[in-house]
Parts: C-alpha cells; structure tokens; sequence
C-alpha cells in the first residue's frame, strides 16, 4: 500500500471530515455530545482507517482497515440522514454529502479489491 497521505482516498476523506465539521459548527449546541460527537468520530475514521491499514503487515489486515472506512461512510450516511429528519441539515446539504460519499465508497472498494491481486505476507 502505497504511503497513506499519497493516497487520493485519504485525501478526499480528508476533504469529508473538513465538510462535517464545517456543517456540524451550524447544529445546535445541545447535540454537542450527541450528533456532532458521532459524525466527527465517524468522519474521522474513514481518513484514520485508511493511515493505519496502510501501515498493516499483511493483505488482509490492510484490507480490514479499508473495510472499517468503508463501514464508517455507511455510518456517516445514516447520521446525515438523522440530521436531515431533526432539520439540521436541509435536501441540498445532505444531496452533496451524499455525491461525496458515493464518489468516495467505490473508490475505498475498488483501492480494497487491488489488494487481492497482492500475496498475503508481511511487508507486501
């Protein structure tokens, strides 16, 4: 795996966690330690998960960590559309979010599937 903040998945999660905070600056306080808390972790695993699998000895612990962004941008999904119900967020917001996202998830599945092509030893 190529070094982690090469990676252009890394730099566009990077990109997401930047637009959840830029969003959840504008909810309300009182979801401090609720919604905001849960969407900032959740972003910032995808980008997190990516820096460490890539440092993962082997193929299929590698692929495990992009399995874990990958399951944190469904998380971040369902999150935007909780916060589109409780009208934090209006259809246009959460439009773009999800562009984002389904621009990014394939790319994370495609990055893993490359993976298979590689023998599973340490250092490969």
């Amino acid at each position: 795996m190529a070094y982690f903040k090469d990676l252009e998945i890394f730099k566009e999660s990077v990109s997401l966690v930047k637009m959840i905070y830029d969003m959840t600056n504008d909810f309300p306080s009182a979801e401090k330690y609720g919604l905001i808390s849960q969407i900032r972790r959740a972003a910032i695993s995808v980008p997190s998960n990516i820096a460490e699998g890539s440092s993962r000895r082997t193929v299929n612990d590698k692929k495990r960590f992009l399995d874990i962004s990958i399951s944190s941008l469904s998380e971040i999904h369902a999150q935007l559309l909780i916060s589109y119900e409780l009208k934090y967020i209006n259809i246009e917001k959460l439009s773009e979010f999800e562009n984002k996202i389904n621009n990014l998830r394939p790319r994370l599945i495609a990055f893993q599937n490359s993976l298979n092509n590689r023998p599973n030893t340490p250092n490969t």
